[in-house]
């Protein structure tokens, strides 16, 4: 007993050890997590950002044949695959784990796993006290592994080596892209590319039987009447049958599909019309109208014939369990559109459509994602929609951050569709297919009417045009009641309060997303165009002449003032549009073409991102081929553009994020793992740092992109930083342009003088006016001759374009009546001329001389200057490594191998300023030129391998312009590198003799 009465007992061994040691007082207990405990938090924070899945952590008993084999966590939801997450703790992987889950089954799940992911937990988790905490704030490695072969990429892991490091949202979301079954996904696709491809067949049958019934479909879809029409039509009948299969049991009186177009049905036009007459008494408008018009033009029988085919392949899709819209619609009619190519029509790949949505959410500032109410307030449209594919994604998208933040996606389903989202596109296919698209987000839940919607195109009943969504660069209404003649039916439910009788009205300032894949047509007439095509971009739905110059005539008007330009095309009025009627702080978010980066055209829209835009990301590809382009088989170079509409208060940023990647994104993961790299580095080297390249993107262990961040308020010289291999020829071209030479593997830069072209030299005469009547040109073309009096430099022939001197290959003879005319235009000839269109991978020169002075053509202008002895210097100069890295870094690059510079750039062009030089520089450039003049160079995409571009190199740099021996090696590897930008070599093979001359 103490002095107080109390029983006292011995000390602890913890109280002895500190008497001891005192210092012990001062080090905590350290907690000793397991697996299993990590394995538990994880799955219950999964648990809250996944309400719609179930998370079971640390159970046994789940698979069917191993009753005792105990997963780390298991994710299931209705109508997905079960996904495994085994996890270690580093330096372990639990890949042997995850890859023994796949093709297992689970006992109360319908399908096996069809992938698992191996997770590592870094190794100071056995050691946190506060392991909710940690894992929040923990960037995990992990990597999946699927059941089959990844046919993009003959794979079953994702990524092929390395592993993936994400938080774990990240990792959350990933779960969810590759639950999607992809299996049934697959049964599916192909079970409706059958129906489609059958009942197809009828239509073309009926063409030759029923020509009248087939053409009026085709009007319907306003469409040309072409079996790829046909197999749309089949396809909107058959999704029209999936939704509703989908939708028979939610609505009182409403009979399932056996009983309207089953095989024991009489009249089964008569039996689905009517279903689906009282299916338009409700909603799905977008959905059925456009069917139930192509049925009623089909006589009795043969609509008998196909609605039984469709019957049965709606059954096949419904079977599959797929409920949601990225899996019906994006996995499955996107496959059609674009993996098969099966209807043969351009629109976003769905990876591309993820990416653009991914990137474009992560940019809207202050949104509470918790409250199901502020997202109802939200404004997102597409005045472009066509398959609904980017809709699609932004919806997927929020769905996914509500999810994330505590709310269920279920309770936005009614509200996204009534209020939030915005579509508009002058097809009715198309807009049935974006309706279904994203009424397929929720099949289960109803609403009341859509903002989708038709807009008015063409000659309209009271005799004007309408241009569609265009109507809005004047206007606040599109008018929505009148499809592309009197016969066709709007999209539109009659029913839908929220629009106007006529129209739709979309107020300025009222967005806060606008996502578009606009067209790309330009309204101008092209070389080679079909008869009766006298303004492209207006020349669908069978428009007369007429017609097509009335419309272009009504869009003239409208776009006064604005940022479109008719040569850039549709998408700089779109953009225009995009930018009124977005509010500030909302963003924009477009597929353009490549040539918005540098093209002169686009000068407008580029000076419209850059003065009223913030936080500007922009995208491209720097392969060739299809795989240069983000939507389906366009075969050009795309760009995406992401930016923010600054508030009017705000300062212009003028500097913009540039990310190039090495090849499109192949799939829905690949794509979340490139915006998830993008929104947590956003990039932090410049194009300004030096020759040191940019912030590197990996997938794993693959290098798939670099992002650089560039100025962009030289709105008329264009946007070099895009499309890029290596960034480094970046930032050597963006520096040489400002008067710096800094190489690669140069400790330091050097001074080197480049003005404009225009400083120096005059471009000659457009060369529609030498021979164009509509031009008075004085001249016909003829052959070439020894003794012609207007000689001329028409035409490439690369065979004979391998030397700096270039024999004219044309006459100009003078039309009667012309001499005086044609004796002024003489002035302006030149010995010097420019490749206006320059194939890197076939052509040797960027700048041709001719021994005497000789007209230009459209391929190669007159350059002329003052001096003549500059000729020489020019020449030398356009031809060398550096004037090849500055013709590229000013020119398109939209297609494979071939850059371009229209008339409008070319004075823009950097080239060396030649007037600095001393009188003894200017005679050794003409005694240098006399030394190469005969000398055969090599395409321009071997100038690393050429020894006589060497040899130019060295002549120029060391002996005319007095470098060291440093600056001319680092030319060398420049001229390597720049080589190798597949915008230069266009995936053209190299010779097998093809060696580095250093």
């Amino acid at each position: 007993m103490d002095d107080a009465g109390r029983l006292s007992c011995p000390l602890s061994l913890w109280e002895r050890a500190r008497v001891r040691v005192p210092h012990l007082c001062d080090t905590p207990i350290m907690p000793n997590q397991t697996e299993p405990t990590v394995n538990a938090e994880l799955g219950k924070l999964l648990q809250g950002m996944m309400r719609t899945c179930l998370v079971r952590s640390e159970h046994t008993g789940l698979i069917a044949d191993q009753p005792g084999a105990q997963i780390d966590n298991l994710i299931t939801a209705v109508g997905r695959s079960p996904v495994a997450v085994e996890a270690e703790f580093m330096p372990n992987t639990g890949e042997a784990d995850a890859m023994g889950r796949l093709g297992k089954s689970i006992v109360d799940q319908p399908r096996p796993v069809e992938a698992a992911i191996a997770l590592r937990y870094p190794s100071e988790f056995k050691s946190v006290s506060d392991l909710e905490s940690a894992l929040l704030e923990a960037k995990f490695s992990y990597c999946v592994f699927y059941d089959e072969l990844d046919k993009e990429r003959n794979r079953m892991r994702f990524p092929a080596s390395g592993w993936l490091n994400g938080s774990i949202d990240d990792l959350a979301d990933l779960v969810q892209l590759v639950s999607v079954p992809q299996k049934a996904v697959n049964v599916a696709a192909d079970s409706l590319q059958t129906g489609i491809a059958r009942t197809a067949g009828i239509l073309d049958e009926q063409e030759r039987l029923r020509p009248a019934m087939v053409r009026a479909i085709a009007d319907l879809l306003g469409l040309r009447n072409v079996p790829q029409t046909r197999r749309m039509a089949c396809a909107i009948v058959a999704n029209a049958l999936i939704f509703h299969e989908r939708i028979a049991g939610m609505h009182d009186g409403l009979r399932p599909l056996e009983q309207v177009c089953g095989p024991n049905v009489g009249d089964r036009k008569r039996a689905t019309l009517a279903a689906w007459r009282r299916i338009l008494e409700i909603n799905y408008y977008p959905i059925f109208a456009v069917a139930k018009d192509i049925v009623e033009q089909m006589p009795a029988s043969i609509a008998a014939d196909i609605l039984l085919i469709l019957h049965g392949t709606a059954q096949t899709v419904d079977a599959a369990g797929l409920n949601n819209a990225r899996d019906l619609t994006g996995q499955i009619f996107q496959r059609l559109i674009v993996d098969r190519k099966f209807l043969a029509t351009f629109y976003t790949l769905p990876a591309s459509a993820s990416l653009l949505a991914r990137v474009a959410v992560a940019k809207l500032h202050d949104i509470d994602w918790s409250d199901a109410s502020t997202i109802g307030n939200l404004r997102i449209g597409d005045f472009a929609c066509g398959t609904g594919a980017l809709l699609s994604e932004v919806y997927g998208q929020i769905g996914i951050r509500h999810e994330r933040a505590g709310g269920d996606p279920e309770n936005l389903h009614k509200v996204m569709m009534e209020h939030v989202l915005y579509g508009i596109d002058v097809m009715p296919s198309a807009v049935h297919i974006s309706a279904a698209t994203l009424a397929g987000a929720r099949p289960n839940l109803g609403y009341d009417s859509s903002k989708l919607y038709t807009a008015a195109y063409g000659r309209q009943q009271d005799g004007g045009v309408k241009i569609g969504s265009l109507e809005l660069l004047k206007d606040s209404v599109v008018r929505t009641t009148a499809g592309v003649n009197s016969t066709i039916a709007a999209t539109v439910n009659p029913n839908d309060d929220n629009g106007l009788p006529n129209g739709i009205k979309i107020q300025d300032d009222q967005f806060d997303l606008i996502i578009m894949n606009p067209p790309f047509t330009s309204n101008t007439k092209h070389f080679g165009a079909d008869d009766g095509v006298s303004h492209a971009a207006f020349a669908a739905f069978n428009a007369t002449e007429a017609d097509q110059d009335d419309m272009a005539a009504r869009l003239k008007e409208h776009a006064t003032g604005t940022a479109y330009h008719g040569h850039a095309g549709l998408g700089s009025a779109f953009a225009e549009i995009v930018f009124r009627k977005l509010k500030p702080g909302g963003v924009l978010a477009m597929v353009l073409l490549f040539t918005a980066m540098n093209g002169a055209s686009w000068n407008k829209f580029r000076r419209l991102i850059g003065e009223k835009f913030e936080d500007v990301t922009i995208l491209s590809i720097a392969a060739n081929g299809h795989d240069m382009s983000f939507s389906s088989d366009t075969g050009v170079a795309e760009c995406l553009v992401i930016a923010r509409k600054r508030h009017e208060s705000d300062g212009a940023t003028q500097l913009a994020s540039f990310t190039s990647l090495k090849e499109r994104p192949r799939g829905l993961a690949e794509a979340a793992v490139i915006s998830s790299n993008l929104m947590r580095t956003g990039g932090s080297k410049s194009l300004a740092d030096g020759p040191f390249g940019g912030d590197v993107i990996k997938v794993g262990e693959m290098e798939v992109g670099e992002t650089i961040v560039a100025p962009i308020g030289d709105h008329a010289s264009g946007w070099g930083a895009a499309r890029l291999n290596d960034a480094t020829v970046a930032q050597v071209a963006h520096g040489l342009s400002n008067g710096s030479l800094w190489l690669p593997g140069v400790p330091k830069e050097a001074s080197i003088k480049l003005v404009p072209l225009a400083q120096v030299g005059t471009l000659g005469v457009h060369d529609s006016m030498l021979t164009m009547k509509t031009h008075k040109g004085p001249f016909r073309k003829g052959p070439p001759s020894p003794t012609a009096t207007y000689p001329s430099l028409c035409n490439h022939d690369a065979e004979y374009e391998s030397r700096l001197v270039c024999r004219p290959d044309s006459q100009m003879r003078v039309k009667k009546g012309n001499e005086r005319r044609a004796v002024e235009l003489w002035k302006t000839a030149s010995r010097s001329h420019l490749n206006r269109d320059f194939t890197f991978g076939a052509q040797a020169l960027a700048v041709a001389f001719t021994d005497d002075k000789s007209l230009g053509g459209r391929v190669w202008p007159n350059i002329k200057f003052e001096d003549s002895r500059f000729d020489f210097a020019f020449a030398l100069w356009g031809n060398s490594t550096l004037g090849l890295l500055s013709y590229w870094w000013l020119s398109s690059r939209q297609q494979s191998s071939k850059a371009s510079l229209t008339r409008l750039m070319i004075p823009q062009l950097p080239i060396l300023d030649f007037r600095t030089l001393t009188e003894e520089q200017v005679k050794f450039a003409e005694e240098t030129f006399n030394v190469l003049r005969e000398l055969d160079l090599q395409p321009a995409y071997l100038a690393d391998a050429d020894p006589y571009r060497a040899l130019l190199d060295y002549l120029l740099l060391r002996e005319m312009l007095c470098f060291d021996q440093s600056v001319y090696e680092g030319v060398r590897l420049l001229a390597a590198k720049w080589c190798a930008e597949p915008s230069v070599h266009g995936g053209k093979a190299r010779p097998p003799d093809a060696r580095f001359v250093s």
